[in-house]
């Protein structure tokens, strides 16, 4: 089983035409941040970026990254990541990996955790055989996004399947209710089996997909669960030209993103330790650096590896 990363980019947006060969870090372009962090994944076997845009096409080959040109009559994101699938031949249960090419801060730990429902390792009675599509969400810490309709909004149920996504702020408290609540943020970030693009990109398009524009809704209205992990880490979209700055403001900041090129060498050193013979187990490892301290939470060590629930690594 391949797990394959697929970047639909495209250059007409009706929001900021021209933006993923927008320059955004560095004198790097937003598709090429996006490319060379999917890359960073020792759990990916392959990146590609799918665009419709000849300049788009040139732009990615010209950082020496892979690129497939689609159709422009693409409903979707997701129609174009699973028309690229079909054009790399890829098996019905390889697993592709769809990260919108407006989110120039991903981490690897995103790919892990949106794929991790996929994966065989998981303890008897909590693996999804059946599953054709997963995506990440987070927990809203700056409440203007409960509001903005630009950062959709997930509900999912008591085992972690979706209910609905929304640009309106679900759920959404009556006057009245005294009830403590989060609200989650849902993060353009999914991951699907090649079986469940093919079945994806044949549906019509869903009323409430048309209404919402969300491309998810879709699968949701003609009766496909959608498995919704909640990731630790956000990865703020770049819908408009302000939100270059802001996101470049963000950087370093105090977000879940500080410290994570720690967080990555250390995840990187130890999942070839535990990856081919993992049974579910958790393992939280407190790191502690000059200046920095940070507490990591790894599934999937194998049983009896270590002998207590909490080990330190001081530096």
């Amino acid at each position: 089983m391949k797990i394959i990363v697929i970047i639909p980019a495209r250059y007409g947006s009706t929001r900021f035409e021209g933006k993923p060969p927008a320059l955004f870090d560095n004198g790097k372009s937003m598709v090429q941040c996006v490319y060379e962090r999917a890359c960073r994944s020792k759990s990916v076997t392959d990146v590609v970026v799918a665009t419709d845009d000849q300049r788009i096409f040139d732009a990615v080959k010209g950082f020496g990254g892979k690129a497939v040109i689609t159709s422009p009559e693409n409903r979707s994101g997701t129609d174009r990541v699973a028309e690229a699938a079909e054009k790399m031949g890829l098996d019905f249960d390889d697993i592709v990996v769809n990260i919108q090419g407006d989110q120039p801060r991903i981490v690897p730990q995103h790919l892990d955790d949106v794929i991790s429902p996929f994966m065989t390792c998981l303890p008897a009675g909590t693996a999804e055989p059946d599953l054709g599509m997963s995506t990440l969400a987070f927990k809203i810490v700056n409440k203007r996004e409960i509001t903005d309709p630009k950062d959709c909004k997930v509900t999912f149920d008591n085992h972690g399947f979706a209910l609905y996504f929304s640009r309106s702020p679900i759920p959404c408290a009556r006057f009245d209710t005294n009830i403590p609540f989060d609200t989650y943020k849902h993060l353009g970030i999914y991951a699907y089996t090649k079986r469940f693009l093919e079945t994806f990109s044949k549906l019509p398009t869903g009323r409430l997909e048309q209404i919402e524009k969300l491309e998810q809704l879709r699968a949701l209205e003609h009766g496909y669960r959608i498995r919704v992990v909640v990731t630790e880490y956000d990865s703020p979209e770049v819908d408009l030209p302000e939100d270059i700055e802001r996101n470049q403001e963000n950087q370093g900041s105090g977000g879940r993103e500080q410290g994570s090129g720690v967080r990555e060498q250390v995840t990187n050193a130890f999942r070839p330790w535990f990856l081919n013979n993992c049974v579910y187990s958790t393992i939280s490892c407190s790191i502690i650096l000059p200046g920095f301290v940070t507490t990591l939470s790894f599934t999937g060590f194998p049983a009896g590896a270590v002998s207590a629930d909490r080990f330190f690594i001081a530096a």
